[in-house]
């Protein structure tokens, strides 16, 4: 439990939206993916997840960077894959641009996303290798998702601490639910173990703060103060993957970021997180998240009510 603890204490944890559904037609989406954590809280109405019904009333917990197939029901209803659904988003959900509190009465779902990152560089339930899992009967949580809409559709003063404090608060409850229900034991006992080394925490900062600069393992392995023919196996060992496989998962976050939030072209963006060339940033977007990358950015436009 105190291990526990001080990774808590150590998470920066970033409400990023939430947005509220109606479903106007059923569906079924292949390979949902976001690199953000995904809560969705099944207001009225039941969901297929992963082969598993979700009956209304539960939560569905998508961890950043983990895909699920999943299927809005009703009756018969149509398959797409997520590259197909983000353009066709608004023939299957009213996708309201105005919300207000009163369209939860009316919401077949509400939807929302956030990052909890260990050390402001590692997605912490991606890290742990938690698989996409229903919650249930978890009543403050269910509490929180709705407080979180209610605040972002409030005008009030305080709205970004509110945000910022109930989404702190839902990440907390997520972790004690999984602790308490005593879900995902072997993921937690191997995976929880290496926020403990400082060296891997230092080497986790720089690869955050040089996207675009030097990431080769000889760069690394100074970071780190251990031996380039080493840096790579030490780092495997503690995380599960290579070092360079975690530097192009980083590159392509950020990249997904700028799309966001930003109107640079997808040239200075590939450049900004350390590609050379844009035709191979783009090759390497599509492979990794099945989209081209001008579609993420057509995504978000769709369904991001801020």
């Amino acid at each position: 439990m105190e291990n526990f603890n001080r990774i808590i204490e150590s998470l920066s944890v970033r409400y990023i939206k939430a947005r509220n559904l109606v479903l106007l037609k059923p569906l079924e989406i292949e390979n949902y993916f976001d690199v953000e954590n995904t809560i969705i809280y099944l207001n009225k109405g039941d969901v297929v997840f992963n082969d598993i019904i979700a009956k209304e009333g539960s939560i569905l917990f998508i961890p950043a960077g983990r895909t699920a197939n999943l299927a809005y029901v009703t009756g018969s209803s149509e398959q797409l894959s997520y590259q197909k659904f983000i353009g066709m988003a608004e023939n299957f959900f009213d996708l309201n641009k105005n919300p207000d509190i009163k369209t939860v009465e009316r919401s077949n779902y509400i939807l929302f996303n956030f990052e909890a990152k260990i050390f402001d560089s590692v997605n912490f339930f991606s890290s742990l290798d938690i698989p996409p899992f229903i919650i249930k009967n978890a009543p403050k949580i269910e509490e929180l998702v709705l407080e979180i809409f209610k605040e972002q559709v409030s005008k009030e003063a305080g709205r970004e601490l509110m945000l910022k404090n109930y989404t702190e608060r839902m990440v907390i409850e997520i972790i004690r639910h999984i602790i308490n229900k005593k879900l995902f034991i072997e993921q937690l006992t191997t995976n929880a173990t290496y926020f403990r080394d400082p060296r891997l925490v230092n080497v986790f900062s720089y690869i955050k703060s040089n996207l675009d600069g030097d990431l080769s393992n000889k760069a690394l392995a100074a970071v780190a103060e251990i031996s380039e023919d080493y840096v790579g196996q030490y780092f495997k060992v503690l995380t599960g993957i290579n070092p360079q496989d975690y530097i192009e998962y980083q590159r392509m976050e950020g990249a997904i970021h700028l799309l966001r939030t930003s109107n640079l072209s997808i040239a200075e963006i590939s450049n900004m997180v350390g590609y050379k060339g844009t035709a191979y940033f783009c090759r390497r977007f599509k492979m990794m998240f099945g989209i081209p990358a001008g579609q993420m950015r057509k995504r978000d436009s769709l369904i991001n009510l801020d």
